[in-house]
């Protein structure tokens, strides 16, 4: 079955041509297929249900966003070689619609329209809260404007808590635990260390950093408050080159260990520049299991850097694991390492609730994905129609040598890999939410 990637660029700044180029590309006239050996003739033919990913594919993120198309392609390969998606018309393949919003606000919300003016009715979106917040409130303007021509919004990175509360809306659905969520398992490891006196909290200055940092002061009030913050900083968004100058300032004060949303590049300079100034304490992080970090940090890292995620490749699952195994058969460069299973479980969900709804409308999905449960890998999870949050386990794991106890497999060929220490239901990783969404 073959696997349809369309790639084309925002409207934003493109001249009228490239927009014209971008719609036929959403038809399939100009788009390049990478394609597999084709079991069905019939479903190869149909026409697909194209998936608009508007990420970071260029610039100081660009390595986030590829890491999540990897996952993507995976995951539809999967869903088309078994014969695409079952519709009350008959089976249909997915395509993926690729589109680089740059890291830019103004670009993502061209995106949006040039994927929405194509006849995409998904789109996919997670590597920055501030751009998924946006596409929100975009998206939800248009489906009221245009209920002819309705999309649903599917989140699979951004994190920040008021996507499930106060902003929630019924067009978008998060399939990653949000930020208090993962802070919350960070700080079931963080305060059973009774030696920690001292923290820092750093983090990058937008809505999800300020957001992690403002949580972390609370739950250290509630779970330890004998610990002491002694810094805070908020730094640009992927602008800094150096962390010297901030990490000679979390050396100074005493610090003991650091708490940080950062990811990207902005996590791995982090980690990179404590390398480098020998600081010896522990980084609780967000994102620290990949994408540079632990190659970045070296044996500085072993049983001082703590990360929360999901899922992790050591889980003690032989299902996870075989997973894992094949996913890097997949793509084998070490580059390309770094499965994200909640992904997987997200298009699964997604099919599922097309197949349910009998059809792609957008209204008729949502009120299927609302109640969706999906099983795959070795991990679980389901859909909260409350507030569209996703509830599934999350896991604690601290690095370690590859070869290690309960640590088979390394990140990236770095050599280093996360041994779990940690693993909480979806019941105990669960929070209440403030939503109150108004519904068609």
């Amino acid at each position: 079955m073959r696997v349809f990637i369309l790639i084309v660029q925002p409207l934003n700044g493109c001249k009228r041509a490239l927009y014209r180029r971008a719609l036929a590309c959403v038809a399939g006239v100009l788009c390049g297929v990478v394609g597999a050996s084709s079991s069905s003739a019939s479903v190869a033919n149909a026409a697909p249900i194209t998936l608009a990913f508007v990420e970071s594919l260029s610039g100081p993120f660009a390595n986030t966003g590829e890491a999540v198309h990897r996952n993507l392609v995976w995951a539809i390969e999967r869903v088309n070689q078994r014969g695409g998606v079952r519709l009350a018309s008959g089976a249909r393949p997915l395509a993926l619609q690729r589109i680089d919003n740059k890291g830019s606000l103004e670009e993502s919300l061209s995106a949006l329209k040039v994927a929405l003016d194509g006849g995409s009715r998904f789109v996919l979106q997670g590597n920055s809260s501030s751009i998924a917040l946006a596409l929100v409130d975009a998206l939800s303007k248009h489906n009221e404007r245009e209920p002819e021509r309705r999309a649903l919004f599917l989140n699979y990175s951004a994190v920040e808590p008021s996507l499930t509360n106060e902003r929630c809306s019924f067009w978008h659905f998060r399939f990653d635990a949000h930020a208090d969520m993962r802070l919350s398992a960070l700080m079931s490891v963080l305060r059973e260390d009774r030696a920690l006196q001292r923290v820092f909290l750093i983090g990058q200055d937008y809505s999800f950093g300020q957001s992690v940092v403002k949580q972390a002061r609370v739950q250290l009030n509630e779970l330890r408050p004998d610990i002491q913050i002694v810094g805070e900083e908020l730094h640009p968004v992927g602008r800094v080159k150096d962390f010297l100058p901030y990490l000679t300032k979390i050396k100074a004060s005493g610090a003991q260990a650091v708490i940080t949303g950062n990811w990207g590049q902005d996590l791995t300079l982090l980690v990179k520049a404590a390398r480098e100034v020998g600081f010896e304490g522990r980084f609780y992080t967000f994102y620290g299991n990949a994408l540079g970090a632990p190659a970045a940090m070296g044996d500085a890292g072993v049983d001082r850097v703590v990360a929360v995620a999901d899922w992790m490749s050591n889980a003690v699952n032989p299902e996870s694991r075989k997973v894992y195994q094949a996913f890097r058969q997949r793509f084998p460069a070490p580059a390309d390492d770094y499965l994200h299973l909640r992904m997987q479980l997200m298009i699964e969900a997604l099919v599922q609730a097309m197949e349910t709804a009998g059809s792609t409308d957008a209204v008729a999905v949502a009120r299927a994905l609302e109640t969706a449960r999906v099983q795959w890998g070795g991990q679980a999870g389901q859909m909260r129609a409350q507030d569209h949050q996703f509830q599934q386990p999350l896991m604690v794991g601290v690095m370690q040598r590859q070869g290690s106890p309960g640590v088979p497999f390394d990140v990236e060929g770095s050599g280093y890999g996360f041994k779990v220490v940690r693993t909480l239901s979806a019941k105990q990783a669960e929070q209440p939410s403030t939503c109150r969404m108004s519904r068609p």
